[in-house]
């Protein structure tokens, strides 16, 4: 995926403007080449609309969030002594004391690039009568609602109290911007919409995703990607029928599977067989890949000495069987990195199929079915690919244990802690400051934005 990365300097979240450099040149004599566009330009074709989503696409790569920045907060958030930080920036080591600052820049990024993404997405969809073939015009919508999903799904997960099914979830959740903006002198200023309302939102946005998109898209998000990430959506949720049906839905029929060791599934330059979505990466932007640059040795394109997270003593209790490949998944670089993130030229695996096969064990589990396999097939299938001994039998523990082992380090600590009530350390799931601050500077330009409780 070819992406034009530009940096985003809108003043606000609604400032989040497009821009979109285009190189109109014809022949070598052209010494004046037309390098931008009108906004009415940039919007009145097809072929323009689908750069600014790949744009999109690039922006949700970028370092700040989808490239590694969401990961680590969430890894850090939720340490409780299995990992540490060695690094030079302040901003991840007030992740892993949980005394994060109003002015965090690592967290402004994420949100400012977050909103950015929205806004393009908006934009995307608000202009889709350029397209006069159907199936193209279905393709761009869905891939736009997918990104919109995502993003919208990650803020309200990191800037909020938790779902809590059952409840009424009226916690302050993050704004919901569904109209696009070109033009900062027409900005507006939200209040936070209801966790309620903003996972709501992305659940129609995702399944409006699944219905538009194609099974097989290239490298771009399909069918199955939608209906993972709403397997993952609607597990956070606790909706547990729902996370089942979806997860099983794309283990059949995805026709994704399972890499043939675990090895196989990461540090590829292409897709590999279980990848329902990664984010591409390639030696021209691989600076995008912040999992690369906190989590490696410096012989893999990590700092210089001390990988900036190394894996403590503590981690390697979570495994049963040393013949288990996951257990020797590491390496030494002054202190222990995990390979999972060892190649800065690598794309980055997102939504895997093994995490499908964990969703439907643990809710098939949970309601007492055996939809597509049971539960200790599906574990056994993991274990089975990464050298394990079979279980004979599992339960809750064993199935949940299952998932740290094999989705260490991407992502999934802190908000897995959330929906499972665990609580960090002596803190509470719901602490107010495993929670991020809404940004100090869209609090002092938006006097409708609430700031979370302890900031």
């Amino acid at each position: 995926m070819k992406t034009d990365m530009k940096k985003y300097n809108g003043k606000t979240i609604l400032i989040a403007l497009v821009t979109l450099l285009f190189v109109a040149c014809d022949d070598n004599l052209t010494i004046n080449p037309e390098q931008d566009i009108t906004t009415e330009a940039a919007i009145k074709s097809p072929s323009n609309i689908k750069k600014i989503l790949n744009n999109a696409y690039g922006d949700a790569r970028a370092s700040s969030n989808y490239g590694g920045g969401i990961a680590l907060a969430s890894e850090l958030i939720a340490n409780q002594g299995e990992l540490y930080w060695d690094g030079t920036y302040v901003q991840p080591s007030q992740y892993d004391e949980k005394a994060i600052l109003k002015d965090n820049s690592f967290v402004e990024s994420l949100w400012l690039r977050a909103y950015k993404i929205s806004n393009q997405t908006n934009i995307i969809l608000n202009n889709l009568d350029v397209f006069k073939d159907a199936s193209d015009k279905a393709i761009t919508q869905g891939e736009a609602k997918f990104l919109r999903g995502l993003v919208y799904f990650d803020l309200v997960r990191l800037f909020s109290k938790p779902y809590i099914a059952g409840s009424v979830n009226s916690q302050l959740g993050v704004p919901i911007i569904l109209e696009p903006n070109l033009d900062p002198a027409k900005i507006t200023f939200p209040s936070r919409n209801t966790v309620e309302e903003v996972y709501k939102q992305v659940l129609l946005d995702l399944t409006d995703a699944y219905t538009a998109l194609p099974a097989s898209n290239g490298i771009y998000a399909t069918k199955y990607s939608a209906a993972a990430l709403l397997a993952r959506v609607y597990l956070q949720k606790g909706d547990i029928v729902n996370a089942r049906n979806m997860a099983n839905i794309v283990i059949t029929g995805s026709g994704a599977t399972l890499a043939s060791t675990f090895a196989k599934a990461f540090n590829n330059a292409e897709n590999s067989t279980e990848d329902l979505f990664a984010w591409q990466v390639s030696s021209q932007d691989a600076s995008a890949n912040d999992f690369n640059v906190f989590w490696a040795g410096e012989d893999f394109g990590g700092r210089s000495g001390n990988p900036d997270i190394s894996i403590e003593d503590e981690h390697f209790d979570i495994y049963d069987d040393s013949k288990d490949e996951r257990a020797n998944f590491f390496y030494e670089a002054d202190n222990i990195c995990t390979t999972k993130w060892k190649n800065q030229y690598g794309n980055i695996p997102f939504l895997r199929l093994a995490e499908m096969h964990l969703i439907r064990a643990e809710t098939n589990f949970r309601e007492g079915t055996a939809i597509g396999l049971s539960p200790l097939n599906d574990i056994n299938k993991l274990r089975d690919r990464s050298g394990a001994d079979l279980y004979t039998t599992v339960n809750l523990t064993t199935i949940l244990m299952e998932r740290r082992r094999e989705l260490a380090f991407e992502g999934f600590a802190l908000f897995d802690a959330k929906r499972l009530k665990q609580n960090i350390g002596s803190l509470s799931y719901n602490a107010n400051n495993l929670i991020l601050p809404i940004p100090l500077r869209e609090t002092d330009v938006n006097k409708n934005l609430i700031q979370n409780e302890g900031y």
